[in-house]
């Protein structure tokens, strides 16, 4: 602890604690600079909206695909039978089933990141609502996981689609890259995912949509964006 509480303290000495950054690139060139990990950290982005999720109309929820991906492998489940179940098999699924795959997880096994079903999978796969739910494994119409086009789905899924909804506090929290990224290509994410929230928001909220928009990559601290660029 006290190894990582000293390499934060000179983390902190690199970013300037009061401004607010209104160029994007070198937001990220600051968050490169700040991560000390062993590991490729990843860089997240906290937007503050100023809605109340408690009112299912100013609900933020949805999805964007990244240009770059997010650096990782994204393991994914499809709930399909027929030839949806062939479709999704050779778009790349790691793992296809209908009741057999609704077992196996309500066995225990969730060994994958992201689930997709078809429609008519859905009142079987509604039974593992407790188990996926929780988890954000839940597949849901509104972020494009519960549909006919699974290969599109798994393409996207595997090629750096995140999803996103805002927390009870009024935040969103969504992964935007690795610190081993570019920071031309970290603020090209950063920046497809702003235009995504932007789009999404409810006609019923009222005063500033963006509060405060901050960068930081995993045990670093945040840098603030100016957000009046949005």
């Amino acid at each position: 602890m006290a190894t990582r509480g000293k390499k934060y303290k000179e983390a902190i000495k690199l970013v300037d604690r009061q401004k607010r950054y209104d160029n994007i690139q070198e937001a990220m060139e600051i968050v490169k600079s700040m991560t000390s990990t062993k590991f490729d950290a990843s860089v997240d982005v906290a937007v503050r909206l100023g809605v109340d999720p408690r009112h299912a109309d100013q609900m933020v929820r949805g999805a964007v695909v990244l240009p770059h991906g997010i650096g990782k492998t994204v393991r994914v489940v499809v709930f399909a039978s027929g030839e949806k179940e062939k479709e999704a098999r050779e778009a790349g699924a790691d793992f296809v089933g209908a009741d057999d795959l609704v077992q196996k997880i309500a066995d225990g096994w969730l060994d994958f990141d992201k689930a997709i079903a078809t429609p008519d999978m859905m009142g079987k796969v509604g039974r593992l609502g407790r188990v996926l739910g929780p988890r954000g494994l839940m597949p849901n119409p509104k972020v494009g996981t519960v549909t006919t086009d699974v290969a599109r789905a798994i393409k996207e899924t595997k090629a750096g689609r995140v999803e996103f909804r805002v927390e009870r506090a009024g935040i969103i929290h969504a992964p935007i890259g690795r610190a081993s990224f570019d920071a031309d290509k970290l603020a090209e994410n950063f920046n497809a995912l702003m235009e995504v929230l932007l789009k999404l928001k409810p006609a019923t909220t009222k005063g500033t949509y963006v509060k405060s928009v901050t960068i930081s990559s995993t045990m670093s601290p945040g840098v603030k964006i100016d957000r009046t660029l949005f």
